[in-house]
């Protein structure tokens, strides 16, 4: 029995899927895994039980990507074919089940409109597959007797419109470490991407030697989720990471602005979102609502409001 399963180029998109894998992986025991993933997201299905293999759509000129996807696909016999990209190459394929992902409501959280495609009668919560050597990175990172809490920040994205000033997160880091008892002595940890050191820079530089963890650049996503798991909380941008964050149960606060909240907060009970005081419409419409890296439209969210919900966050899970 195999099963393929079609998902996202971007990470946190990708993420947001891992709960319908899921729930097929459960629903199939004996099932079989075909994996179609953009190079960026691959790494995130390293350890899927019964994985057959993952195919990297990378995207190329005149629909390549699809139709080397195609290519791969197309001589076997499917028992089940769920393309959450809903793309038309479903219908190319022999097989008998096809579920194709369509937009349902733009309205509501994208957990919410996912589990239409599956006829599921909740979202599928979002778990990512974490192992014993992503384990030993982590205690290679954090030792084994350090009983200081863990703070996580991410001031980084794939987008300039949506990070939050640097200066903003410095602020926070010194109000949370010098007003809230439980992070007085706590470690803090910078993550973010390939390619987003420069972004990441100050805010580490701003960080005392003895509790900095910098963990920003080409370290794979699942070794970096088994240091979210030990995290006492996270704070950081819409992004990618921050999904990953939410999925591994870890209290997640998500910083919005230029894009929409009721579609990408992190997701669980665990988790919250505090939104600048302009709402995504009022944003759009300004001129710097472009594809351009360097302009953030994120200035509008004060720290002192970052600063409440992110206490709140840690009075929740404590209670």
């Amino acid at each position: 029995m195999r099963i393929l399963f079609i998902t996202s180029s971007r990470i946190g998109d990708a993420v947001l899927t891992t709960g319908l894998l899921k729930h097929l992986i459960d629903k199939y025991p004996t099932a079989k895994f075909t994996i179609a993933c953009g190079p960026a997201a691959q790494r995130l299905f390293d350890n899927v039980p019964r994985l057959d293999r993952v195919i990297s759509m990378r995207k190329g000129p005149m629909l390549a990507h699809w139709r080397k996807l195609l290519g791969i696909t197309i001589r076997r016999q499917w028992y089940m074919v769920v393309d959450m990209r809903g793309s038309a190459i479903a219908w190319c394929l022999l097989t008998p089940r096809r579920y194709v992902y369509k937009r349902f409501d733009k309205r509501v959280h994208r957990l919410e409109d996912m589990r239409h495609t599956l006829k599921l009668t909740k979202p599928a919560d979002p778990f990512i597959w974490i192992n014993e050597a992503n384990e030993k990175f982590a205690d290679s990172i954090l030792g084994l007797d350090d009983p200081r809490p863990l703070l996580v920040v991410g001031p980084t994205a794939n987008w300039g419109a949506k990070i939050w000033p640097t200066d903003k997160f410095i602020e926070l880091i010194n109000r949370l470490t010098s007003e809230c008892s439980f992070f007085v002595n706590t470690r803090i940890a910078v993550v973010g991407g390939p390619g987003e050191e420069d972004m990441a820079k100050p805010v580490l530089e701003a960080i005392k030697p003895t509790q900095k963890i910098d963990l920003v650049g080409p370290i794979p996503f699942l070794d970096v989720a088994a240091i979210f798991k030990r995290a006492s909380v996270y704070v950081g941008n819409d992004s990618g990471l921050m999904h990953l964050c939410a999925a591994t149960g870890t209290p997640t606060l998500g910083l919005f602005g230029p894009t929409r909240d009721e579609n990408y907060s992190p997701w669980g009970d665990h988790c919250g979102f505090v939104r600048s005081d302009e709402t995504f419409h009022e944003l759009s419409l300004k001129p710097d609502f472009k594809p351009d890296p360097t302009n953030s439209l994120m200035g509008g969210l004060s720290v002192e409001k970052v600063f409440n919900a992110t206490i709140k966050l840690l009075e929740t899970r404590n209670s």
